[in-house]
Order: C-alpha cells, then sequence, then structure tokens
C-alpha cells in the first residue's frame, strides 16, 4: 500500500529529540577536520565547487594548508567526509519503532531522517547539484559516494544491501534519491510535502525496479537447471550409445 504523503515528513516519537542532536553533531565544528567540513559546504552553498580552491578552504576553516593536507587530500575527499557524517548521524538514531513495518515504509522514514540532517546545508547541495548536471566526472565520483551512502541507508531499513544484488539496489536508490533531492532543493513548506511525494513515488518506481532486477537475478539460476537438464539427457543419450555396442 503506498503511503500518503502528507502523512508526516518523519516519525514524531520520542526519538525526535535525538534525531536533531544527531543532526546538530554532524553539523558542529568540533576540530580542524570538522572545521574544515563546515568552512566547504559554506563555501559551497554560494559558489561552484569547481570555483573553490584548497586555500580558500584552509582560509575560511582558519587552518594552515599543511592542516589541511593533514587531513584531507582533495575537496571530494572533503565531500565524502560530509556525507559519511550525514550517514552517521541517520545511523545513530533509534529505529526501533520501525521494525513492524513493511521494507518500503521504513527506507521512507530513514530518507526523510536523511533530509533532515542535510536541511541546514540545502543551499549547498543545490549549488552541487548544478554543477554535476555540468560536469559528467564530477557525476561519476558523486554517484560513487552516493552508492556507499545509500548501502548504508538500506542497511539501516533492514534491507539486504550486500553482494551483487545489494549493489544493484543500492545503485538504483541512489539514482532515485537523486531525483528526490531535486524536488527537496525547492521545497519551501515546513512539511516538505511535495518531497514527500516525490520520495514515495520514487520507491515505487524502485519497488518495480527490484522486481525486475530480481527476475534478472533469477537467470542465472534458470540458466543452471537447463544446464543440469541437458546434461542428464545428455548422459542418458550416451548411455543408450553405450549399451548398443554391448547388446549387439
Amino acid at each position: 500500500m503506498a503511503r500518503h504523503p502528507a502523512r508526516r515528513p518523519a516519525r514524531k516519537s520520542a526519538s525526535k529529540p535525538a534525531r536533531n542532536s544527531a543532526a546538530a553533531d554532524a553539523a558542529a565544528p568540533a576540530g580542524d577536520r570538522d572545521k574544515i567540513v563546515a568552512a566547504f559546504l559554506a563555501l559551497l552553498a554560494e559558489q561552484r565547487i569547481e570555483q573553490i580552491g584548497l586555500a580558500d578552504i584552509a582560509a575560511a576553516a582558519g587552518v594552515t594548508l599543511s592542516q589541511l593536507r593533514g587531513e584531507f587530500a582533495s575537496t571530494l575527499a572533503i565531500l565524502a567526509a560530509y556525507l559519511k557524517s550525514i550517514d552517521r548521524a541517520v545511523l545513530a538514531e533509534d529505529m526501533a519503532d520501525m521494525a513492524e513495518e513493511p521494507p518500503r515504509e521504513r527506507l521512507f522514514d530513514v530518507l526523510m531522517r536523511r533530509l533532515e540532517v542535510m536541511a541546514p546545508q540545502r543551499e549547498a547541495v543545490r549549488s552541487l547539484m548544478r554543477s554535476a548536471r555540468r560536469n559528467p566526472p564530477l557525476t561519476l565520483a558523486l554517484n560513487r559516494l552516493a552508492v556507499r551512502s545509500q548501502q548504508w541507508m538500506l542497511t539501516a531499513a533492514g534491507i539486504k544491501a550486500s553482494g551483487p544484488r545489494g549493489l544493484m539496489r543500492a545503485q538504483g536508490l541512489a539514482v532515485l534519491f537523486a531525483a528526490v533531492l531535486r524536488a527537496w532543493v525547492n521545497d519551501d513548506d515546513p512539511g516538505l510535502a511535495r518531497t514527500m511525494a516525490a520520495l514515495d513515488r520514487a520507491l515505487g518506481r524502485g519497488q518495480r525496479l527490484v522486481g525486475l532486477v530480481e527476475d534478472i537475478c533469477q537467470v542465472p539460476r534458470r540458466l543452471c537447471r537447463l544446464r543440469s537438464r541437458w546434461r542428464r539427457r545428455h548422459d542418458e543419450d550416451d548411455g543408450e550409445e553405450a549399451e548398443e555396442p554391448a547388446a549387439a
């Protein structure tokens, strides 16, 4: 059954304060590494990622280039650290209240929680999406990071994300979530109605996609069964041929 988008942006329960605390912990600078990530995101909200130099980030973070190099090798490495902090903030929350829900409902809640944690960096995300549309290599790099994050989000929702099939699920979810982000960056409704509707539609498409992927994943098994039947027939034919000289 499809979720009604207007139901809620995320669960309003006793875990809500913990969620806000997790988001604050992810955003609050606590050392050179966190200061660098925060400075990079602030610059990204105002400029394209192609325009941001390492010296700019060091100056904005109040660290030396040596300190910056000690923490990160590139702007993409800083971005990866940011996404990891988002993953950790979502994973740190208590999701026991979702245990009895269907997988689609659990994934809906996990991804809405992810968007809540990302809310302070909405302008930075908008800027990054604009750059990605014009920069295919950047798109590929972002996709790799997104797939890794979505493997964790699937796991948080109790959906298997390991092995070839899990990787396909994570890749599909990364593409679907990117479409949801396009709605989210332009959703000025405090209740995020457009975002929830977009996520609901995306997960509906994802369910159909997963069904198709599962069918495809059955192909090797079908081939194995066909091969077994062929071998049995082949062995039977060989047996008949072997019996003929003996009978003669």
